[in-house]
């Protein structure tokens, strides 16, 4: 049997990597649907980016590039793109090194679930600081647990 064959029958029958697999994807696809969100906002409020995109809006709209409401969905996407991408390869680096199921789960559960708190808090009930902070900071905490972890199991240097 290959090691490329290896590999992929221990993804396939690691409950820590099915797991990952399953939060990873909830993230993706928040993701992909801030998107939509900021599309969802930018007809709502009539407000698009270009000339161009005022004509597929009935009515038309503006061109502007600070709308508040626009902007903040904008940046929770952003802020998105900037931290899950980390998540996505420290989490998948922490399955290749065969952590405790339960450490390893409880890792991924909670920072997607802090990722949907810091855009819920962000993007569309706009609560007062420190909400986002924490939510950022907590993000942050896990994935430097996952990536230590990482490091003090896979010491082959």
């Amino acid at each position: 049997m290959s090691d490329s064959t290896t590999m992929g029958l221990f993804m396939m029958s690691n409950p820590v990597f099915e797991c990952y697999a399953f939060y990873s994807s909830i993230l993706i696809l928040k993701m992909i649907m801030m998107s939509f969100l900021t599309v969802h906002q930018r007809f709502r409020k009539k407000v698009f980016i270009s000339p161009e995109d005022t004509a597929i809006s009935k009515g038309g709209g503006e061109v502007k590039y600070d709308d508040p409401d626009i902007e903040r969905v904008r940046r929770a996407h952003l802020n998105d793109l900037e931290n899950i991408p980390i998540f996505l390869i420290t989490g998948f680096l922490l399955v290749a090194s065969n952590p405790p199921e339960m450490l390893a789960n409880n890792l991924f559960r909670i920072y997607t679930l802090i990722r949907i708190m810091h855009t819920l808090s962000y993007a569309v009930f706009v609560l007062p600081q420190p909400t986002r902070a924490v939510c950022f900071i907590s993000g942050v905490i896990i994935n430097i647990i996952m990536i230590v972890y990482v490091i003090l199991n896979m010491h082959h240097f």
